[in-house]
């Protein structure tokens, strides 16, 4: 059974984005948004600072560190997911479930029926130490 660190223990120094190469550009756009979102939710110090205008003008908050967009095989996902040092890190996964239907409750009871190991990703999210990090996603390249 696969475990996830609690969020407020993480080093929150790297944060990467994987996502299935293989998918239309509306779907890679859409993972990648649905990542970031869980991702700000889960670590809010990853929110920067408000940004102000010359004139005052306040906007919120980007993240500090930036965030990777790397591209990945679907087999690439699962064995980034397998990887010993991934549970040194926190994960976010976005299994394909979750662009099958808009309905919440039904992709819940999708993703239920199944262990995680066994989902297939459209994307995952790292969030942790820079160095774990980098080690995990080194051979993958930016998404393009």
């Amino acid at each position: 059974m696969m475990e996830n660190i609690p969020p407020e223990t993480i080093a929150a120094e790297r944060c990467v984005i994987v996502i299935n190469q293989d998918l239309p550009l509306g779907n890679i756009a859409n993972a990648a948004a649905v990542l970031a979102l869980t991702l700000g939710q889960r670590h809010p110090r990853l929110v920067g600072e408000v940004l102000a205008d010359s004139h005052g003008q306040c906007w919120p908050g980007l993240i500090p560190i930036g965030i990777s967009v790397l591209a990945a095989s679907e087999e690439q996902l699962g064995a980034l997911l397998k990887q010993p040092r991934a549970a040194e890190v926190d994960r976010i996964l976005f299994p394909a479930d979750g662009q099958q239907t808009t309905d919440y409750a039904a992709f819940r009871a999708s993703v239920a029926n199944r262990p995680s190991d066994e989902w297939r990703l459209l994307g995952i999210a790292l969030v942790g130490e820079k160095k774990t990090v980098r080690k995990l996603t080194a051979k993958l390249n930016l998404l393009a």
